[in-house]
């Protein structure tokens, strides 16, 4: 499939039957909830591996009126409650996210293997400031992962990005029935409510029938629990013995808090072992932390 999918250097292979789940990420770079539950992302990335392919969407928040501009404001409440990298400091103007979701969907469909690193290099630098409508942002990004910024752009101009973005968008604004029976877990206007993010679609890859919903910002256990229901015959990695090994896993600098709920660490607790083990990075109001003093990206 051309779309995002789990990657073989950060995902132990677990389990003999291949794929088992299919889950669908409807999310946006610009949203402070969203980079907050990252740390689910990768717990569940960490304990499950290639039993789950995922494939993310983007919702484009900015498209309504009034969400640049709430999303300008900053959000220092959700830094201090969950502890990921985010500059507490406003925006210096509010930006469309839209610049950004389209470079996702070219990279998804260009280079599915880029899509999520560079997902991910767009969510770090816009929570450190940066503002996702910036050509320069967008190009750094795609550097970040090894990607050359003229040919992103050059995708992105294309019909078939144009088409793929559109329907992330429609999608994102068609919740399933059970996603709407939890309207308080969705968004946009009352004409035309959309998946907030994060929010999971998460079916049996033998029978796409067999499904949970879990709209909105949740704790790792209702994943987990959906999984469960799905598919109980997955295995289940144990939490790792050490934190030097999450940071070895991780493609990419990794984050306290992600580290500390993969490792179910207190926040404090997972620093502590992190800077015995690791060099930090400070970003925001924490650090990322890489082994070798190199941040170099496996």
């Amino acid at each position: 499939m051309c779309d995002e999918t789990a990657r073989p250097a950060r995902n132990r292979p677990l389990g003999s039957g291949g794929v088992q789940l299919e889950i669908t990420l409807f999310t946006d770079p610009a949203c402070p909830f969203a980079f907050s539950a990252e740390p689910v992302r990768l717990r569940l990335r960490w304990h499950y591996g290639d039993q789950l392919l995922w494939r993310t969407r983007m919702i484009v928040l900015t498209l309504e009126p009034g969400e640049a501009e709430r999303l300008a404001e900053g959000a220092p409440n959700l830094q201090r409650r969950y502890g990921m990298p985010i500059d507490p400091a406003p925006y210096p103007r509010p930006a469309s996210s839209e610049p950004a979701c389209r470079a996702v969907v070219a990279a998804r469909l260009h280079a599915p293997d880029k899509a999520e690193p560079l997902l991910r290099r767009l969510r770090v630098r816009t929570m450190l400031g940066g503002l996702l409508d910036d050509p320069e942002l967008i190009a750094a990004a795609a550097e970040d992962v090894g990607l050359d910024p003229g040919q992103l752009k050059t995708w992105c101009e294309g019909d078939d990005v144009r088409g793929a973005l559109q329907a992330d968008i429609e999608a994102a604004r068609s919740p399933s029935a059970a996603a709407r029976a939890l309207d308080y877990k969705l968004g946009g206007p009352r004409n035309q409510r959309r998946y907030t993010a994060p929010s999971y679609e998460i079916a049996r890859a033998d029978d796409p029938a067999a499904a949970y919903f879990v709209p909105g910002f949740n704790p790792v256990e209702a994943y987990e629990a959906a999984i469960a229901n799905l598919a109980p015959e997955l295995e289940r990695r144990p939490k790792p013995e050490h934190v030097e090994e999450v940071v070895r896993w991780a493609a990419e600098p990794i984050a306290t808090s992600e580290v500390a709920l993969i490792a179910r660490l207190g926040h404090a607790e997972a620093y502590e072992a992190l800077s015995r083990v690791a060099e930090p990075h400070t970003a925001g109001a924490d650090f990322y932390w890489t082994l070798n003093g190199g941040g170099e990206r496996r």
